[in-house]
């Protein structure tokens, strides 16, 4: 007879329990005065260090391989630099019967940062997608990002935030200088940073955590949680599962119509749906200031969700029998020949 499991879906991954529990300890214990400017230090210090690890980690062989397959990263582009912010444009007719204002431009912003990198490889390769390709559109979608997720934003989000040219210069000396600077010295430090991968994860984790926390604490000193109610907490999370939802289902299909095999199709769908936590939360710091932790607050609601979300998608592509037919339909043009 056979014994019967139950299927675990939507499991709950212990890093969204530890970033509830660092708002809560924000909103318990919120960082004030000096302590607040060492926590500001700190989480700026964390995260140039954490895109330092990015640019150690990078192999530059792999991103110029990726570079020849350009038509998949410029549809992942085009998915997460045009049709997100489209949509995020599209829900201010939703102020103010569901979304105040401050509310739409964090949903707004959300839409303009870029993709993940971590988790879209871990999806893709759950799925038998095309694994390096994941890596180079998660890597590119994220250096473009640097550069145009602030123009974006200064754009459409105007003088609601802190935009201009100084923004800008802060954002490429705290992220792109520190990733330049892991690829000059990944000949030396590269071996290292593979060795000891398990670890050096813990310290993205953790850098997340500390900007996490100082973001909130600020928005629990200026007092500004009392402006979201639970009523247009719940709206939030609805429009942000339609959202979701939609660039599913975009990503998917229009890569279909595109002409991509399914192991392509898998890596977009996962790039180009999914925004990063890690790149968003410290540009939000730099171009809203205190008001960042409103700002980024629909930023970790659509994080959390797209991980739970994403991972019950990649399970079910595993098993999907359409995985052999495609994969094999036409040799040589799938994610095995590139690997």
């Amino acid at each position: 007879m056979k014994r019967l499991h139950r299927p675990r879906w939507m499991p709950i991954d212990p890093y969204i329990l530890l970033l509830l529990g660092t708002v809560g300890l924000a909103a318990l214990l919120p960082a004030r005065g000096s302590a607040a400017d060492v926590a500001s230090g700190a989480s700026t210090a964390a995260i140039a260090f954490l895109f330092f690890l990015y640019g150690a980690r990078l192999s530059t062989r792999e991103a110029m391989d990726g570079l020849r397959h350009w038509r998949l990263h410029v549809t992942v582009l085009a998915f997460t630099f045009v049709i997100f912010p489209l949509l995020g444009m599209a829900t201010r007719g939703l102020v103010p019967v569901i979304l105040t204002d401050p509310l739409y431009q964090g949903l707004l912003f959300l839409t303009l940062v870029p993709s993940t990198i971590q988790s879209s490889i871990a999806f893709t390769s759950i799925a038998r997608g095309n694994v390096p390709a994941a890596i180079c559109a998660g890597s590119f979608s994220s250096l473009a990002g640097i550069v145009v997720t602030p123009l974006l934003a200064a754009a459409l989000l105007g003088g609601s935030g802190g935009f201009s040219a100084d923004s800008v210069v802060e954002i490429v000396l705290q992220l792109l200088v520190p990733f330049m600077a892991g690829q000059l010295l990944r000949r030396w430090i590269g071996g290292f940073v593979a060795r000891h991968k398990k670890v050096l994860g813990y310290v993205d984790r953790g850098s997340i955590l500390l900007v996490v926390y100082t973001a909130f604490s600020e928005g629990m000193v200026q007092g500004i949680w009392h402006q979201v109610s639970p009523a247009r907490l719940a709206g939030l999370l609805a429009v942000e599962a339609v959202l979701l939802a939609v660039m599913l289902a975009l990503t998917w299909y229009g890569s279909k119509a595109l002409g991509f095999d399914r192991a392509d199709r898998i890596a977009i769908q996962f790039a180009g749906s999914k925004k990063s936590l890690a790149s968003g939360l410290p540009m939000a710091s730099v171009l809203f200031g205190a008001h960042a932790s409103l700002a980024v607050l629909p930023l970790m609601l659509f994080h959390q969700m797209q991980l739970m979300v994403c991972a019950v998608i990649a399970k079910r592509r595993s098993h999907d029998p359409e995985a052999e037919r495609e994969t094999g339909a036409e040799p040589g043009t799938g994610a095995a020949a590139r690997v």
